[in-house]
Protein backbone atom coordinates (compact mmCIF):
# COMPACT_ATOMS: atom_id res chain seq x y z
CA UNK A 1 0.00 0.00 0.00
CA UNK A 2 0.85 3.53 -1.08
CA UNK A 3 2.37 5.43 2.24
CA UNK A 4 1.21 9.17 2.06
CA UNK A 5 3.94 12.00 2.19
CA UNK A 6 3.77 15.24 4.04
CA UNK A 7 6.25 17.63 2.71
CA UNK A 8 9.12 18.02 4.18
CA UNK A 9 8.80 14.74 5.14
CA UNK A 10 10.07 13.11 8.38
CA UNK A 11 11.69 16.71 9.13
CA UNK A 12 10.33 19.28 12.04
CA UNK A 13 12.05 22.29 11.67
CA UNK A 14 13.75 23.99 14.83
CA UNK A 15 12.81 27.52 16.16
CA UNK A 16 15.80 28.99 14.11
CA UNK A 17 14.56 26.97 11.14
CA UNK A 18 11.20 28.04 11.12
CA UNK A 19 12.01 32.27 11.24
CA UNK A 20 13.59 31.02 7.81
CA UNK A 21 10.68 29.01 6.38
CA UNK A 22 8.44 31.45 7.60
CA UNK A 23 10.42 34.39 5.64
CA UNK A 24 10.61 32.72 2.35
CA UNK A 25 7.22 31.18 2.55
CA UNK A 26 5.60 34.97 3.72
CA UNK A 27 3.07 35.42 6.17
CA UNK A 28 -0.76 34.60 5.92
CA UNK A 29 -3.96 36.70 7.25
CA UNK A 30 -6.59 34.76 9.42
CA UNK A 31 -8.33 33.58 6.33
CA UNK A 32 -5.08 32.05 5.06
CA UNK A 33 -4.24 34.73 2.71
CA UNK A 34 -0.66 36.08 1.70
CA UNK A 35 0.52 39.47 3.60
CA UNK A 36 1.80 41.40 0.96
CA UNK A 37 5.23 42.48 1.20
CA UNK A 38 6.09 39.54 4.04
CA UNK A 39 7.75 37.35 1.66
CA UNK A 40 11.50 37.07 0.86
CA UNK A 41 13.24 35.85 -1.94
CA UNK A 42 16.52 35.93 -0.33
CA UNK A 43 18.22 34.63 3.30
CA UNK A 44 21.52 34.86 4.53
CA UNK A 45 22.09 32.33 7.20
CA UNK A 46 25.52 33.00 9.42
CA UNK A 47 25.21 29.70 11.73
CA UNK A 48 27.41 28.15 13.54
CA UNK A 49 28.35 23.95 12.85
CA UNK A 50 25.69 21.43 13.43
CA UNK A 51 22.72 24.14 12.90
CA UNK A 52 21.33 22.17 10.08
CA UNK A 53 22.09 24.77 7.43
CA UNK A 54 22.21 21.98 4.50
CA UNK A 55 19.53 19.57 5.67
CA UNK A 56 16.94 23.01 6.34
CA UNK A 57 18.15 24.21 2.82
CA UNK A 58 17.14 20.41 1.28
CA UNK A 59 13.64 20.35 2.85
CA UNK A 60 12.89 23.87 1.57
CA UNK A 61 13.79 23.05 -1.62
CA UNK A 62 11.75 19.68 -1.69
CA UNK A 63 8.71 21.62 -0.92
CA UNK A 64 9.44 24.64 -3.31
CA UNK A 65 10.32 21.70 -6.46
CA UNK A 66 6.97 19.97 -5.45
CA UNK A 67 4.65 23.09 -5.73
CA UNK A 68 6.81 24.78 -8.36
CA UNK A 69 8.01 22.91 -11.41
CA UNK A 70 11.95 24.07 -12.53
CA UNK A 71 15.52 23.43 -11.66
CA UNK A 72 17.00 23.99 -8.40
CA UNK A 73 20.61 23.90 -7.53
CA UNK A 74 22.41 22.99 -4.23
CA UNK A 75 26.39 24.71 -4.61
CA UNK A 76 29.19 24.39 -2.02
CA UNK A 77 32.43 25.00 -2.88
CA UNK A 78 33.43 22.41 -5.24
CA UNK A 79 31.91 19.25 -6.69
CA UNK A 80 33.45 16.89 -4.18
CA UNK A 81 32.45 18.47 -1.36
CA UNK A 82 28.88 18.86 -3.10
CA UNK A 83 28.92 15.27 -3.40
CA UNK A 84 30.79 14.55 0.21
CA UNK A 85 28.32 16.98 2.02
CA UNK A 86 24.52 16.42 0.58
CA UNK A 87 24.94 13.72 -1.97
CA UNK A 88 26.32 11.14 0.47
CA UNK A 89 25.88 12.72 3.26
CA UNK A 90 24.61 10.53 6.10
CA UNK A 91 22.26 12.24 9.14
CA UNK A 92 24.32 10.46 12.30
CA UNK A 93 21.01 10.19 14.71
CA UNK A 94 19.08 8.37 12.08
CA UNK A 95 21.38 6.80 9.90
CA UNK A 96 19.55 8.22 6.45
CA UNK A 97 20.99 9.37 3.54
CA UNK A 98 20.16 13.32 3.18
CA UNK A 99 18.91 13.35 0.04
CA UNK A 100 16.59 10.19 0.66
CA UNK A 101 14.65 11.84 3.74
CA UNK A 102 14.29 15.72 1.98
CA UNK A 103 13.64 14.01 -1.36
CA UNK A 104 11.92 10.67 -0.78
CA UNK A 105 12.66 7.98 -3.76
CA UNK A 106 8.01 7.86 -4.36
CA UNK A 107 8.51 11.42 -5.74
CA UNK A 108 11.28 10.80 -7.94
CA UNK A 109 11.34 9.76 -11.53
CA UNK A 110 14.90 8.86 -11.60
CA UNK A 111 18.34 9.59 -9.58
CA UNK A 112 21.80 10.06 -11.90
CA UNK A 113 24.51 9.22 -9.58
CA UNK A 114 27.03 10.40 -11.88
CA UNK A 115 25.45 13.79 -11.98
CA UNK A 116 24.23 14.29 -8.45
CA UNK A 117 20.94 15.40 -10.04
CA UNK A 118 17.51 13.88 -8.77
CA UNK A 119 14.49 14.13 -11.38
CA UNK A 120 10.96 14.29 -9.70
CA UNK A 121 7.93 12.75 -10.95
CA UNK A 122 6.19 16.28 -10.74
CA UNK A 123 9.22 17.62 -13.44
CA UNK A 124 11.44 19.47 -11.27
CA UNK A 125 14.91 18.69 -11.24
CA UNK A 126 17.79 18.84 -8.22
CA UNK A 127 20.88 19.20 -8.73
CA UNK A 128 24.27 19.11 -6.32
CA UNK A 129 27.03 21.33 -7.65
CA UNK A 130 30.41 23.08 -7.43
CA UNK A 131 31.06 26.57 -7.34
CA UNK A 132 34.23 25.75 -9.16
CA UNK A 133 32.45 25.05 -12.09
CA UNK A 134 29.85 27.65 -11.99
CA UNK A 135 30.62 28.79 -15.66
CA UNK A 136 28.77 24.99 -16.54
CA UNK A 137 25.69 25.87 -15.35
CA UNK A 138 24.88 28.47 -18.48
CA UNK A 139 21.85 27.77 -20.48
CA UNK A 140 20.37 26.92 -17.00
CA UNK A 141 17.28 28.30 -15.42
CA UNK A 142 16.98 27.74 -12.14
CA UNK A 143 14.02 28.62 -9.87
CA UNK A 144 15.75 28.43 -6.32
CA UNK A 145 19.59 28.41 -5.40
CA UNK A 146 20.82 27.04 -2.09
CA UNK A 147 24.66 28.70 -2.01
CA UNK A 148 26.35 26.49 1.44
CA UNK A 149 29.36 27.33 2.61
CA UNK A 150 29.60 30.69 1.26
CA UNK A 151 32.32 31.52 3.05
CA UNK A 152 34.71 29.45 1.45
CA UNK A 153 33.05 29.81 -2.42
CA UNK A 154 33.65 31.16 -5.29
CA UNK A 155 31.37 34.43 -4.87
CA UNK A 156 30.97 34.80 -8.78
CA UNK A 157 28.81 31.96 -8.89
CA UNK A 158 26.03 34.20 -7.69
CA UNK A 159 27.09 36.99 -9.58
CA UNK A 160 26.43 35.01 -12.72
CA UNK A 161 23.64 33.37 -11.71
CA UNK A 162 21.96 36.21 -10.26
CA UNK A 163 20.44 37.65 -13.30
CA UNK A 164 18.68 34.28 -13.98
CA UNK A 165 17.34 34.56 -10.75
CA UNK A 166 15.89 37.45 -10.37
CA UNK A 167 14.14 36.95 -14.49
CA UNK A 168 12.67 33.94 -12.61
CA UNK A 169 11.38 35.79 -9.81
CA UNK A 170 13.46 32.87 -7.72
CA UNK A 171 14.52 32.62 -4.75
CA UNK A 172 18.57 31.76 -3.07
CA UNK A 173 19.66 30.57 0.25
CA UNK A 174 23.25 31.64 1.74
CA UNK A 175 23.97 29.64 4.33
CA UNK A 176 27.72 29.46 5.75
CA UNK A 177 30.41 30.58 8.90
CA UNK A 178 32.46 32.98 9.23
CA UNK A 179 36.17 32.79 7.81
CA UNK A 180 37.45 36.63 8.64
CA UNK A 181 36.49 39.31 7.53
CA UNK A 182 36.48 38.26 3.29
CA UNK A 183 33.68 38.35 1.26
CA UNK A 184 31.15 36.72 3.76
CA UNK A 185 31.73 39.22 6.14
CA UNK A 186 31.21 42.54 3.39
CA UNK A 187 28.16 40.89 1.99
CA UNK A 188 26.24 40.36 5.26
CA UNK A 189 27.59 44.08 6.65
CA UNK A 190 25.45 45.10 3.09
CA UNK A 191 22.26 43.24 3.28
CA UNK A 192 21.77 42.77 6.75
CA UNK A 193 19.60 45.85 7.32
CA UNK A 194 17.89 45.52 3.88
CA UNK A 195 14.54 44.57 4.22
CA UNK A 196 14.42 42.49 1.03
CA UNK A 197 17.01 39.80 2.77
CA UNK A 198 16.13 37.70 5.49
CA UNK A 199 19.24 37.87 7.46
CA UNK A 200 19.83 35.57 10.78
CA UNK A 201 23.20 35.20 12.92
CA UNK A 202 22.74 31.83 15.25
CA UNK A 203 25.32 30.98 17.67
CA UNK A 204 25.17 27.97 20.09
CA UNK A 205 24.34 30.62 22.66
CA UNK A 206 21.27 31.39 20.29
CA UNK A 207 20.12 27.54 19.40
CA UNK A 208 21.39 25.83 22.33
CA UNK A 209 22.33 22.57 20.06
CA UNK A 210 25.95 21.98 21.27
CA UNK A 211 26.78 21.69 24.86
CA UNK A 212 29.54 24.42 26.53
CA UNK A 213 31.16 21.16 27.85
CA UNK A 214 31.54 19.68 24.34
CA UNK A 215 33.10 22.98 23.29
CA UNK A 216 35.31 22.77 26.24
CA UNK A 217 36.11 18.93 25.29
CA UNK A 218 36.87 20.18 21.54
CA UNK A 219 39.58 22.89 23.42
CA UNK A 220 41.11 20.28 25.31
CA UNK A 221 41.63 17.84 22.14
CA UNK A 222 43.55 20.46 20.41
CA UNK A 223 40.94 22.36 18.09
CA UNK A 224 41.96 25.85 17.95
CA UNK A 225 40.61 28.65 19.77
CA UNK A 226 39.77 30.72 16.42
CA UNK A 227 38.36 27.58 14.48
CA UNK A 228 35.84 27.40 17.50
CA UNK A 229 35.05 30.93 17.38
CA UNK A 230 34.09 31.08 13.77
CA UNK A 231 32.40 27.39 13.85
CA UNK A 232 30.48 27.98 17.11
CA UNK A 233 30.52 31.51 18.27
CA UNK A 234 29.91 32.92 14.27
CA UNK A 235 32.54 35.57 15.26
CA UNK A 236 34.17 37.47 11.97
CA UNK A 237 37.48 38.56 14.04
CA UNK A 238 38.88 35.39 15.10
CA UNK A 239 41.80 34.57 12.45
CA UNK A 240 41.50 31.98 9.75
CA UNK A 241 42.81 28.78 10.60
CA UNK A 242 45.78 27.61 7.77
CA UNK A 243 45.10 31.68 6.40
CA UNK A 244 48.11 32.27 4.24
CA UNK A 245 48.05 36.45 3.66
CA UNK A 246 45.27 37.22 5.16
CA UNK A 247 47.10 38.40 8.45
CA UNK A 248 48.94 40.79 5.89
CA UNK A 249 45.94 42.17 4.52
CA UNK A 250 44.60 43.02 7.60
CA UNK A 251 47.58 45.04 8.37
CA UNK A 252 47.33 46.92 5.34
CA UNK A 253 43.56 47.59 5.86
CA UNK A 254 44.22 49.15 9.06
CA UNK A 255 47.39 50.69 7.98
CA UNK A 256 44.94 52.70 5.54
CA UNK A 257 46.52 51.18 2.18
CA UNK A 258 43.64 49.76 0.98
CA UNK A 259 42.34 52.69 -0.44
CA UNK A 260 42.33 54.43 -3.78
CA UNK A 261 44.81 53.79 -5.57
CA UNK A 262 45.26 56.16 -8.77
CA UNK A 263 47.04 55.88 -11.75
CA UNK A 264 50.19 58.08 -11.90
CA UNK A 265 50.81 58.37 -15.83
CA UNK A 266 54.55 59.74 -14.38
CA UNK A 267 55.31 56.05 -13.98
CA UNK A 268 55.17 52.61 -16.01
CA UNK A 269 53.13 49.53 -15.06
CA UNK A 270 53.78 45.93 -14.94
CA UNK A 271 51.20 43.19 -15.43
CA UNK A 272 51.55 39.77 -13.56
CA UNK A 273 49.45 37.17 -14.75
CA UNK A 274 48.76 33.71 -13.70
CA UNK A 275 47.48 32.39 -17.10
CA UNK A 276 44.54 29.93 -17.74
CA UNK A 277 41.97 29.01 -19.95
CA UNK A 278 39.81 26.20 -18.17
CA UNK A 279 40.81 28.24 -15.14
CA UNK A 280 40.62 31.72 -14.65
CA UNK A 281 43.24 34.08 -16.01
CA UNK A 282 44.17 36.50 -13.18
CA UNK A 283 46.62 39.90 -13.71
CA UNK A 284 47.70 42.05 -11.61
CA UNK A 285 48.53 45.64 -12.78
CA UNK A 286 51.31 47.56 -10.43
CA UNK A 287 53.46 50.65 -10.28
CA UNK A 288 56.46 51.04 -8.65
CA UNK A 289 56.25 54.87 -6.96
CA UNK A 290 59.05 55.45 -4.94
CA UNK A 291 58.85 52.81 -2.29
CA UNK A 292 55.67 51.83 -2.74
CA UNK A 293 54.59 48.99 -4.47
CA UNK A 294 51.10 50.30 -5.61
CA UNK A 295 48.15 47.58 -7.35
CA UNK A 296 46.59 49.39 -9.29
CA UNK A 297 43.98 47.31 -10.83
CA UNK A 298 42.84 43.77 -10.96
CA UNK A 299 41.52 41.59 -13.68
CA UNK A 300 39.94 38.07 -13.53
CA UNK A 301 38.43 35.83 -15.91
CA UNK A 302 37.87 32.55 -17.68
CA UNK A 303 38.60 30.85 -20.82
CA UNK A 304 40.76 33.52 -22.44
CA UNK A 305 43.43 32.76 -24.53
CA UNK A 306 46.48 34.95 -25.23
CA UNK A 307 44.59 37.09 -27.73
CA UNK A 308 41.93 37.74 -25.47
CA UNK A 309 44.59 38.73 -22.58
CA UNK A 310 46.27 41.08 -24.69
CA UNK A 311 42.95 42.98 -25.74
CA UNK A 312 42.74 43.40 -21.56
CA UNK A 313 45.96 44.77 -21.84
CA UNK A 314 45.57 47.46 -24.41
CA UNK A 315 41.71 48.59 -23.19
CA UNK A 316 43.63 49.96 -19.59
CA UNK A 317 44.81 53.43 -20.20
CA UNK A 318 48.35 52.20 -18.75
CA UNK A 319 51.94 52.42 -20.55
CA UNK A 320 53.48 49.22 -19.81
CA UNK A 321 57.39 48.70 -19.07
CA UNK A 322 57.37 44.76 -18.82
CA UNK A 323 54.34 41.38 -18.41
CA UNK A 324 55.40 38.55 -15.67
CA UNK A 325 54.17 35.36 -16.56
CA UNK A 326 54.68 31.79 -14.96
CA UNK A 327 57.90 29.70 -15.23
CA UNK A 328 55.25 27.25 -17.04
CA UNK A 329 55.27 29.09 -20.03
CA UNK A 330 56.98 26.65 -22.09
CA UNK A 331 54.00 24.21 -21.79
CA UNK A 332 51.83 24.08 -24.53
CA UNK A 333 47.97 25.23 -24.64
CA UNK A 334 45.16 27.13 -26.08
CA UNK A 335 45.06 24.64 -28.26
CA UNK A 336 47.99 25.38 -30.20
CA UNK A 337 51.12 23.77 -31.41
CA UNK A 338 53.75 26.26 -30.21
CA UNK A 339 54.51 27.02 -26.43
CA UNK A 340 52.75 29.31 -24.85
CA UNK A 341 56.00 31.72 -24.46
CA UNK A 342 56.40 31.69 -28.09
CA UNK A 343 52.88 32.57 -28.84
CA UNK A 344 53.54 35.43 -26.98
CA UNK A 345 56.30 36.63 -28.82
CA UNK A 346 54.37 35.95 -32.19
CA UNK A 347 51.71 38.20 -31.00
CA UNK A 348 53.90 40.85 -29.93
CA UNK A 349 53.50 40.26 -25.99
CA UNK A 350 56.64 41.60 -24.38
CA UNK A 351 57.38 39.37 -21.76
CA UNK A 352 59.87 37.93 -18.56
CA UNK A 353 59.57 34.75 -17.04
CA UNK A 354 59.13 34.06 -13.39
CA UNK A 355 61.96 31.95 -11.79
CA UNK A 356 61.07 28.75 -11.01
CA UNK A 357 61.04 28.72 -7.17
CA UNK A 358 59.49 26.08 -4.27
CA UNK A 359 55.66 27.20 -3.00
CA UNK A 360 57.20 28.21 0.32
CA UNK A 361 59.49 30.75 -1.19
CA UNK A 362 56.63 32.49 -3.59
CA UNK A 363 54.56 32.68 0.07
CA UNK A 364 57.85 34.01 2.02
CA UNK A 365 58.78 36.60 -0.66
CA UNK A 366 54.91 37.54 -0.62
CA UNK A 367 54.68 37.79 2.49
CA UNK A 368 57.77 40.09 2.26
CA UNK A 369 56.20 42.11 -0.37
CA UNK A 370 52.69 42.79 1.18
CA UNK A 371 53.89 45.42 3.57
CA UNK A 372 55.16 47.73 1.08
CA UNK A 373 51.98 47.32 -1.20
CA UNK A 374 48.99 50.15 -1.46
CA UNK A 375 46.08 47.89 -3.34
CA UNK A 376 43.17 49.91 -4.97
CA UNK A 377 40.06 48.72 -2.87
CA UNK A 378 37.89 48.87 -5.49
CA UNK A 379 39.22 48.05 -8.49
CA UNK A 380 41.09 45.01 -7.18
CA UNK A 381 38.64 43.91 -4.85
CA UNK A 382 38.73 40.89 -6.72
CA UNK A 383 42.59 40.33 -5.81
CA UNK A 384 41.84 41.55 -2.28
CA UNK A 385 39.71 38.86 -1.49
CA UNK A 386 41.44 36.06 -2.89
CA UNK A 387 44.39 37.01 -0.75
CA UNK A 388 42.26 36.79 1.96
CA UNK A 389 40.87 33.79 1.13
CA UNK A 390 44.06 31.52 0.36
CA UNK A 391 44.94 28.26 3.04
CA UNK A 392 46.09 25.74 3.62
CA UNK A 393 43.82 22.64 2.76
CA UNK A 394 43.09 20.41 5.59
CA UNK A 395 44.41 16.87 5.14
CA UNK A 396 41.82 14.59 6.34
CA UNK A 397 43.90 12.93 9.49
CA UNK A 398 42.29 11.64 12.60
CA UNK A 399 44.08 13.43 15.53
CA UNK A 400 41.30 14.16 17.91
CA UNK A 401 39.58 17.49 16.68
CA UNK A 402 42.94 18.93 16.00
CA UNK A 403 43.62 20.28 13.12
CA UNK A 404 46.12 19.39 10.83
CA UNK A 405 47.16 21.24 7.74
CA UNK A 406 48.58 20.06 4.63
CA UNK A 407 51.92 21.89 3.54
CA UNK A 408 50.46 22.95 0.27
CA UNK A 409 47.88 25.70 -0.06
CA UNK A 410 44.44 24.46 -1.45
CA UNK A 411 43.59 25.10 -4.87
CA UNK A 412 40.73 26.88 -5.58
CA UNK A 413 39.30 30.14 -7.08
CA UNK A 414 41.82 32.12 -4.42
CA UNK A 415 44.55 30.59 -6.33
CA UNK A 416 44.98 32.35 -9.15
CA UNK A 417 45.07 36.10 -8.01
CA UNK A 418 47.44 35.07 -5.41
CA UNK A 419 50.06 33.31 -7.63
CA UNK A 420 50.38 35.93 -10.34
CA UNK A 421 51.22 38.62 -7.18
CA UNK A 422 53.71 35.65 -6.25
CA UNK A 423 55.01 35.76 -8.96
CA UNK A 424 55.29 39.36 -9.14
CA UNK A 425 57.02 38.92 -5.66
CA UNK A 426 59.50 36.50 -6.42
CA UNK A 427 60.90 38.37 -10.11
CA UNK A 428 63.94 40.43 -9.84
CA UNK A 429 62.98 44.42 -10.59
CA UNK A 430 65.49 44.33 -13.05
CA UNK A 431 64.67 41.59 -15.16
CA UNK A 432 62.77 42.51 -18.70
CA UNK A 433 61.69 45.87 -18.31
CA UNK A 434 61.43 47.49 -21.70
CA UNK A 435 63.71 50.10 -22.35
CA UNK A 436 61.87 52.21 -24.54
CA UNK A 437 58.54 52.33 -22.57
CA UNK A 438 57.60 55.88 -22.21
CA UNK A 439 57.39 56.13 -26.17
CA UNK A 440 54.93 53.72 -26.03
CA UNK A 441 52.63 56.25 -23.97
CA UNK A 442 49.58 57.03 -26.44
CA UNK A 443 49.16 60.05 -28.11
CA UNK A 444 52.52 61.52 -26.55
CA UNK A 445 51.45 65.11 -28.63
CA UNK A 446 48.38 65.35 -26.45
CA UNK A 447 49.70 64.40 -23.21
CA UNK A 448 48.80 67.60 -21.20
CA UNK A 449 45.13 66.70 -22.39
CA UNK A 450 45.24 62.97 -21.53
CA UNK A 451 47.11 63.28 -18.47
CA UNK A 452 44.43 65.37 -17.28
CA UNK A 453 41.62 63.25 -18.21
CA UNK A 454 43.24 60.40 -16.26
CA UNK A 455 43.85 62.53 -12.97
CA UNK A 456 40.62 63.88 -13.29
CA UNK A 457 42.23 67.31 -12.34
CA UNK A 458 41.75 70.90 -13.72
CA UNK A 459 44.99 71.77 -15.01
CA UNK A 460 48.05 69.59 -15.54
CA UNK A 461 50.75 69.71 -13.90
CA UNK A 462 53.36 71.08 -16.30
CA UNK A 463 56.24 69.05 -14.23
CA UNK A 464 54.47 65.75 -16.19
CA UNK A 465 53.98 67.68 -19.22
CA UNK A 466 56.65 65.92 -20.79
CA UNK A 467 58.36 61.94 -20.34
CA UNK A 468 61.46 63.56 -20.94
CA UNK A 469 61.06 65.51 -17.50
CA UNK A 470 61.40 62.57 -15.11
CA UNK A 471 63.23 59.58 -14.77
CA UNK A 472 60.59 56.74 -15.79
CA UNK A 473 63.14 54.09 -14.22
CA UNK A 474 64.26 55.75 -10.88
CA UNK A 475 61.91 53.24 -8.83
CA UNK A 476 63.80 50.43 -10.65
CA UNK A 477 67.36 50.92 -9.56
CA UNK A 478 67.38 51.13 -6.13
CA UNK A 479 68.15 47.02 -6.63
CA UNK A 480 71.03 47.53 -9.23
CA UNK A 481 72.82 50.21 -7.95
CA UNK A 482 74.11 53.00 -10.47
CA UNK A 483 73.96 50.93 -13.19
CA UNK A 484 71.26 50.94 -15.53
CA UNK A 485 70.28 48.21 -17.80
CA UNK A 486 67.94 49.36 -19.70
CA UNK A 487 70.15 51.74 -22.22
Amino acid sequence: MARTLTLPNNWTPRPHQLEVLQALDGFVDAQGKPIPGTKKKRAFLVWHRRAGKDSFAMNYTAKEAEQHVGQYYHMLPTATQAREVVWNGINKETGIRYIDQAFPVELRKRTLDNEMLIEFKRGSIWKAVGSDNYDRLVGTNPLGMTFSEWSLSDQRAYDYMSPILVENDGWAIFIGTPRGRNFFYDQYERIKNNPRWFCSLKTIVDTGLVSMQKIQEEREEGKPEERIQQEYFCSFDASNVGAIFDKWVEALHQAGKLATVPYDPRFPVETCHDIGHRDAHAIWFIQRIDKEICAIDYHEARGHDLKSVIKVLHQRPYVYSRHIFPHDMNKHEFGAGATISEQARQLGLHHVVAPKLSEEEGIEHTRVLLPRMRIDAVKCRRGIQALRAYHYEEDGREEGEKLVLKSKPKHDWSSHGCKALQYYATTPADWGVLPDWARQRPDTNGYGDWMTKQLNIEKADTTLASPDDYDPLASFRGSVGTQNPWK
